[in-house]
């Protein structure tokens, strides 16, 4: 019997040893890994299969000691992981402390950037071909970019394609094309990528020419020059000119991307031409896993396997309700009762739980692909013409749009409605995924409203408050299950916020969904014999300045509470006010994320490490009120 192999590969040079049969039996090792893995967790899945034997093919291609990799979107990094000295710690990947989900600089000399929006990796990859070109040009260096045909629509990437012909002399782009990003990708570029793919005349002169490659020995041959360049004549006549040429990129491909003898015969090929190039490979994402095959959508991201058995398995289902499903319900009840609403999103269909938002208003969904500018700008168009757009993207992704949001929508005051998913701690996605910077960059645009909810119950009537205001609104909520506060409502009013109980010794001002475990910690204290009230703010934008104001007057102190960068967030803006109005807030604590990037880790654990669970609140208050002196009891006598 074989010994396993990957056990044995603890740096790239390890493949050079292997033969051809040797790295497909790795592939299947690799996958059996994967597969093992959400088995256990959450993790990006399908992605990953699909890029196994690229990944391989890769290492053996190049040195990337030496060499220059950089994987876009970083959620396909994981046979790039197992194969560069980190596989006895794979089984910690996505956990608090463990192996990051995406690049990691700090993990591995392998791993540049961490890439975990789509786009830039053209950008930086040619970045380093022109800084190794002006230092280090004797070294003689390539710059391998791989990247999705989800993600190639992007603006970014050719703005990085139309600069590459002066600068991009060692730059190598990899287009992995799965016809995915993480739904179905949508748009022209996709036409036109499937047209190059699907074009039966070139796809059968491809494979005549793959099966003449393999019989010719090695690289440099002039038999093979010559079927290169016949090979490029037959598809400029055929395609009828390709824009990536007219760009000034030598173009070869497409070729099957899980067969690595043609994957390494073409790397080998590629880094031996001049100027920039790209080589489009064919992948199946999932491939190798048949329900990842079958479903790709479902398995990009899969919960965690309750059973396997062969190739047919059982997913955990949850029966927990989050704020992305509430989202998703409001969105679909507002487009039932108005028909100007429309709802845009960067191909988050999935990710945003839109599908039968989609199925059931097809005329008015508007999937852009992975453009949010063009999608900010695209909803301020429709905003012009009386439309009511909502643009349902990530708190992350939205920071691509930033000029568009300034630009388009608060600049002309239009009311575009922004519902900002995984507004705070994206978990497990870490730094490049937490939606921590939004309430900082939005609030500082005049006409723009910003609000988020203190539970689920009040999302649906934001949004119905944001669809009938007459400017730009932003709601944030979190990757988190729901909670609902017992109470009687009030109604949601500009810059009004929710007074659920007053404190005399304190008060708990939280902008959010943390409210539930304010009030859980107020109750707490109250046990203590410390009168803590709790308000829920709902508008970080315009600030409910009576009542925090009269909270900082008549309470011992005042707690504020943001799953957010407390630079410019919410806390600020309490500052701020109190400055303005000649108060003292010398006995004002802000919570929230202070001047870091928090790791990745389940959401629970990160709040605590924050000083954001029960425990943390309560701490911060027993401490103001000591400061006080408003404390009846010693706090040794009190424990959580």
């Amino acid at each position: 019997m074989n010994q396993p192999l990957l056990p044995s590969i603890t740096e790239p040079s390890d493949l050079q040893k292997l033969s051809l049969p040797q790295l497909e039996r790795l592939a299947v090792e690799i996958r059996e890994v994967l597969c093992n893995l959400i088995a256990c967790r959450s993790a990006h899945f399908a992605s990953n299969l699909g890029v196994v034997e690229l990944c391989l093919a890769l290492h053996t291609a190049f040195d990337f000691r030496h060499d220059r990799l950089i994987w876009d979107t970083g959620h396909q990094i994981y046979p790039h992981k197992l194969i560069t000295g980190r596989y006895h710690e794979f089984r910690t990947i996505r956990t608090k402390g463990g192996l990051m989900g995406y690049p990691n600089p700090a993990e591995s000399e392998f791993d540049l950037f961490m890439t975990g929006h789509a786009g830039a990796s053209i950008s930086t990859a040619l970045g380093l071909a022109s800084g190794d070109d002006l230092v280090r040009r004797s070294e003689n260096r390539h710059s391998v970019a791989v990247i999705g045909d989800g993600a190639f629509p992007s603006g970014v990437v050719f703005e990085a394609l139309n600069n590459a012909r002066r600068q991009g002399s060692k730059l190598l782009v990899i287009l992995n094309d799965n016809r995915m990003s993480i739904c179905p990708r949508v748009g022209g570029v996709a036409d036109y990528l499937d047209r190059l793919r699907m074009n039966p005349m070139y796809t059968g002169f491809k494979d005549e020419v793959a099966k003449i490659l393999g019989r010719v020995p090695l690289l440099g041959d002039p038999t093979e020059r010559f079927l290169v360049q016949l090979k490029e004549a037959a598809k400029a006549g055929l395609s009828g000119g390709m824009i990536f040429e007219d760009l000034g990129f030598r173009y070869f491909g497409p070729i099957d991307g899980h067969n690595i003898g043609l994957l390494k015969k073409y790397l080998k090929m590629v880094r031996r031409t001049e100027g920039p190039v790209l080589l489009h490979v064919v992948t199946e994402k999932g491939h190798g896993f048949e329900p990842a095959e079958a479903d790709p959508v479902l398995y990009h991201a899969p919960p965690q396997i309750e059973r396997r058995e062969g190739p047919r398995v059982t997913l955990k289902k949850s029966s927990a309700s989050s704020y992305t499903h509430v989202a998703a319900d409001a969105i679909e009840a507002q487009l039932r009762k108005n028909p100007r609403a429309t709802v845009l999103t960067a191909a988050m269909c999935q990710g945003n739980k839109l599908e039968k938002v989609r199925d059931l208003f097809p005329e008015r969904f508007f999937d852009t692909g992975i453009c949010e500018a063009h999608t900010v700008a695209f909803a301020a168009g429709q905003a012009k013409v009386g439309l009511r757009p909502i643009v349902d993207i990530y708190s992350t992704f939205l920071q691509r749009a930033y000029d568009h949001i300034f630009q388009e929508v608060a600049l002309q005051n239009l009311p575009v409605t922004f519902m900002l998913d995984r507004g705070g701690l994206a978990g497990p996605d870490g730094p490049t995924h937490h939606g921590v910077f939004d309430l900082a960059y939005l609030r500082v645009f005049p006409n723009m409203v910003v609000m988020s909810p203190g539970d689920a119950l009040e999302l649906p009537a934001m949004l119905e408050f944001a669809l009938e205001f007459p400017g730009p609104c932003a709601i944030r909520y979190p990757k988190a299950p729901t909670a609902e506060i017992a109470r009687d409502m009030a109604d949601i009013q500009l810059g009004k916020s929710e007074v659920l109980r007053w404190g005399g010794d304190g008060c708990l001002v939280c902008y959010g969904p943390l409210v539930p475990r304010c009030l859980e910690a107020a109750e707490l204290l109250a046990h203590e014999g410390l009168d803590v009230g709790v308000v829920n703010a709902r508008f970080l934008k315009p600030l409910d300045s009576e009542v925090i104001l009269r909270a900082i007057r008549e309470c011992g102190f005042v707690v504020t509470l943001e799953e957010a960068a407390l630079a410019g967030g919410f806390g600020s803006a309490v500052l701020e006010a109190a400055a303005d109005a000649g108060l003292d807030a010398s006995r004002v604590r802000r919570l929230g994320i202070p001047d870091i990037y928090v790791e990745h880790g389940e959401r629970d654990e990160l709040l605590a490490d924050l000083g954001l669970d029960v425990a943390g609140i309560v701490r911060a208050c027993r401490e103001l009120a000591a400061l006080a002196g408003s404390v009846p009891l010693p706090f040794s006598q009190k424990t959580l």
